[in-house]
Parts: C-alpha cells; structure tokens; sequence
C-alpha cells in the first residue's frame, strides 16, 4: 500500500475560495503531487479516512451500498460532483476481520442511515481529497471509513486489520488519512495549536509513528484537530514496515493548519501493538513519580483501586503533616479540560488527610451520579487535583470573594458546597446561586452561608 495524509479545506476548491484559493497554493500543488503519483500507482482500490462521515461513539464506520454520490453543495458550491462504487468485498473482509479482533466496526447503507435521518452521500473530509485525484485518475473503488473515539489499541490493531485485509484480497490499494491539524492557531492559546502542528509534522517527518500516541491529550483536545484517528489508523496500516514522512507542504492561512504528507517505505520496522498495550501501564508508572505527595497518594489510589491491592502509606514517603491532620479534601478528576468526577467532604471523616485523599479519590471515580464510573484504560487521560479545606466560618455575603473563598450554604438538612476559583464563576452571586442550586435551596428561601479557604494541588505543579 501507499499511504499519504491530506488535507480537507473546502476553501482549497477554486469555486468556493473565489480567489482566497491562492493563499493555499503550496496546499494545491502538493495535492496535485499526490494525485499525479496515484495516477501512476492505478490502485484499484482508494482507502479514505475521514472524521467526517457518519460518526459512531463506540464503533467505526464503513459506508457500503451499491454507489455513493457527493458534492459540495453545502459550501454554496454545485460544480463539483462525484459518484463512486465501494469495493464490498473488500468492506466485507474488512468487517469480518475486526469482528474476529473484537474490533467494534459497524457497515451502514442508505437504509439504515435514513432511520437516524442522515444522507448517504460523501462528505468534504473525502470529497475535497478525491476532487484533486479525480483531475488526474478515476478507475478506482473506494473504501469508505469514519473514525470513532474508540481505545488508542483498538484505532491501531484496526489499521493492522486494514492491512491483513488488503493482503488477503492482493489487491493494489492506496490509502489515504484525511483531516486538518489544529484548528486555533488565531486564537489566544494558539501557541498550543502551533506546537502541536510542529510535534505532529515532526512526528511523521522523522517516522516515530508510534510517538502520535504520546502526544498530550489535553492539549489534543484544546486546538480541536481533527487528523490525528486518522493518522492512528493509519499507522496501524503500516505496522511492521519503517516509513518516513515527506512533508510536501504546511499552510495555516486561515487559522487552520492543513498538513499534506507522503509517506516513503524505507524496509522493515518494528511490530507497534505491543507498545500501544503497554503504554498505558508505563505512562502511569512516570506520572506517579513526578507529583506532588497530594496529588500522588489521589493518583496510587486510583491505580490500586483498579489493580484490586489495597494502598499503603507510610510516613517515611510522604510528609508527616498527612498523617497528623485532619482536614475535608476533595479530589478533582478533568478528561480533556472537561471534568469527569469529583468528590470531597466538608469536614474530616478519616483519621488523617492521607486517608482522606484515597477515600475521596475512589469515589470521585466511582460515586460522582452525573457521571459513568472511570474505567481504568481512563487513567492515563486523567488531570487529578487535590484540594484541602480550611474549616468553615459563618460569614456574610459581603465576606465572600469566589477567587479565594469556597462557599457553603445550608437551610436545614439542605446542603451546596462550592469550591472557590472555578472557570466561570466571576461573581459572588454567581457562586452563591450554583451552590443553591447544588443545595435544592429555592429562591425564596433562607440559608446561612459558611466560607472555607482551600490548599489546591494539581498534576503538573
């Protein structure tokens, strides 16, 4: 197989940029580089992963009918049309293959699309590839595949089916990874953005293929890539050989970053499924010996809970403070900056801070009800914060600052905290009116308010 990655900007399309095209022009010419050699490899069969087709939570999916038809009417654009037929013996094997793998991966036609009240048609993550090879070559089939947020092993060992099935069927095959790099590279974080491009490029530039799985997930989420499944898939396509990236162009005009790669075959290289497998289990291994003592006793806790041992503290790892305290802590979980759990107690109910950590850790992953319980394949993904209360003082409202005081509120058995310095909360009415809401305590009700101050410890500190 040839593999490339490629970019998906409708702007790129003369009809739709109507002049604002040209600033893409390094872009155009190097999809017109990669249609050129496609013309010339004459695959029978074009592979296409894109993040914008029908989109499954748990399971990817093939596109499979007799033909599909796509435009980019949408953009106002009506001139560029295309109708293409599917290589079902290939969809099928490829379907029969993950099954065998326990691969979630799931086959829809027209008629199951229409009972989710969605069109079978082509989408611009395969339209604006396929515009360029079209110019240029038309015998082929297409392979039809929308990625899904599934496990980093599962998006691998889907690529290495992908490959056994091309195998199976000799068929000549071209395969195509197609999305954007970060999408804030104008926004006020776009130093992320801007980094994240140049580590991704990087990564493909020099052949560490397996390094896209290290790639910070947090900061994946913040600059909104929508590439990076595709890639995964598409590094598992290549398990087992050595290959380096030609980076044929990078442009980011318009606050997007569009990549456009060919990927060149250099022999033999090394089995990845294995590593992504272990992955996991090393990367906590190096999170847990750069904490904080706080973050890290919430950290061992969760990693002990899941591997069924009870955690043991002593006081000759960890400050002799935690032993002796006895203070209210809640612990915070976030899973790409949005948060995944958090449970806390007001007041001591252990003998020790310590203790209280690991009680409160375990819940915040299991208890928290607005949430599903943290699977264990989560950890890795997970910021922890550890938060230690000051005890409580009756004070007014005018005593309040949501920057510096957690508030809590009573009126009778009903009950709100609120910890202080939460993204969002501006004002103490703001603070007040969530902790009552937390509190089921109505608008026209009474209720005593209490102000603690908090010791935050966060991963990264």
């Amino acid at each position: 197989m040839n593999f490339y990655l490629m970019p998906h900007p409708p702007i790129i399309i003369p009809a739709i940029g109507k002049g604002e095209e040209l600033k893409l022009y390094k872009t155009t010419l190097a999809c017109n580089q990669i249609a050129e050699e496609i013309s010339k490899l004459k695959p029978q069969t074009i592979i296409i992963i894109t993040p914008h087709g029908p989109m499954f939570s748990d399971a990817i999916c093939i596109l499979d009918d007799e033909k599909i038809e796509g435009d980019l009417s949408q953009f106002q654009c009506h001139d560029v049309k295309m109708s293409l037929t599917f290589d079902r013996e290939l969809n099928e094997l490829i379907l029969n293959l993950s099954q065998n793998r326990n691969i979630p991966v799931v086959s829809v036609d027209q008629h199951l699309l229409k009972m989710y009240h969605r069109r079978f048609q082509l989408d611009h993550g395969v339209v604006v590839p396929l515009y360029f090879i079209n110019e240029q070559y038309r015998d082929y089939q297409l392979v039809h595949i929308t990625y899904a947020p599934l496990k980093d092993r599962q998006l691998y060992e889907f690529g290495m089916v992908l490959q056994e099935a091309v195998k199976q069927l000799d068929r000549q095959v071209v395969m195509i990874a197609s999305g954007d790099l970060s999408h804030k590279l104008k926004e006020a974080n776009m130093k992320y953005g801007e980094e994240y491009d140049r580590q991704f490029l990087n990564h493909l530039k020099k052949g560490e293929l397996l390094e896209l799985f290290e790639l910070d997930k947090e900061v994946v989420y913040q600059v909104a890539e929508c590439g990076l499944r595709s890639m995964k898939i598409m590094s598992g396509a290549m398990d087992g050989g050595k290959y380096e990236g030609n980076v044929l162009a990078y442009q980011c005009p318009f606050g997007v970053g569009y990549g456009t790669v060919k990927f060149n075959y250099l022999g033999v290289g090394i089995k990845g499924l294995k590593y992504i497998e272990k992955k996991p289990k090393i990367k906590a291994v190096s999170i847990l010996q750069k904490e904080n003592p706080y973050v890290y006793v919430a950290r061992k806790a969760l990693e002990d809970y899941f591997q069924q041992t009870k955690t043991l503290l002593t006081q000759e790892d960890l400050p002799s403070e935690m032993f002796v305290k006895r203070q209210g802590v809640f612990v915070s979980l976030k899973k790409q900056g949005q948060l995944r759990g958090c449970i806390g107690t007001i007041f001591p109910t252990t003998d020790c801070v310590a203790t209280e950590i690991v009680r409160n850790a375990i819940a915040a992953a299991t208890q928290d009800p607005r949430f599903m319980p943290v699977e264990e394949e989560e950890l890795t993904e997970l910021k922890v914060s550890v938060d230690v209360l000051t005890e409580p003082i009756s004070c007014s409202k005018e005593m309040l600052n949501p920057k510096k005081y957690g508030v809590v509120v009573s009126c009778g058995m009903k009950k709100g905290v609120l910890l202080p310095d939460l993204e969002g909360i501006e004002t103490v009415e703001e603070q007040l009116s969530i902790a009552c809401r937390k509190a089921g305590i109505g608008e026209t009700e009474s209720y005593e308010i209490e102000r603690f101050e908090v010791i935050r410890y966060q991963e990264g500190d």
